[in-house]
């Protein structure tokens, strides 16, 4: 389990953690399940080399899922079902190969955690990894 402190919104990367894991397994061919335990925050591959990518994603984000919506879901604040809608748009679940003892991202991509609420969290990632 891999778990990361958000200060808020915005995206993490995690490619590290994840390459850790499984260099860590000793496997050379595999496929490795990465998976968000959580309804509010989303997982991407992305590129990790521009950060302007990242910052024009949460703009699209802003427009696609406004705080500022007359939402019926608003018990937990107005950032709450932005955020579900945001996860519903993205992923809680990725697959990625594991070619030759390595990960199989292309040069510029990153996998990264997108937390879609404005306070603090303590994210949840399961990581598990079958192969040879």
């Amino acid at each position: 389990m891999l778990r990361i402190e958000t200060p808020g919104r915005g995206f993490y990367e995690i490619t590290k953690n994840i390459r850790d894991f499984a260099r860590d397994a000793g496997l050379t061919q595999g496929l490795l399940t990465v998976f968000c335990r959580h309804t509010s925050a989303s997982l991407l591959i992305q590129e990790n080399a521009d950060p302007t990518v990242l910052r024009d994603l949460e703009a699209v984000f802003a427009r696609f899922a406004p705080e500022a919506a007359a939402y019926a879901h608003d018990t937990e604040g107005p950032d709450d079902m932005p955020a579900h809608i945001r996860a519903a748009l993205t992923q809680t679940q990725l697959s990625i190969p594991l070619i030759g003892g390595a990960l199989a991202l292309g040069t510029w991509q990153g996998v990264f955690l997108f937390e879609h609420r404005r306070r603090a969290h303590r994210r949840e990632i399961a990581l598990h990894l079958i192969g040879e």
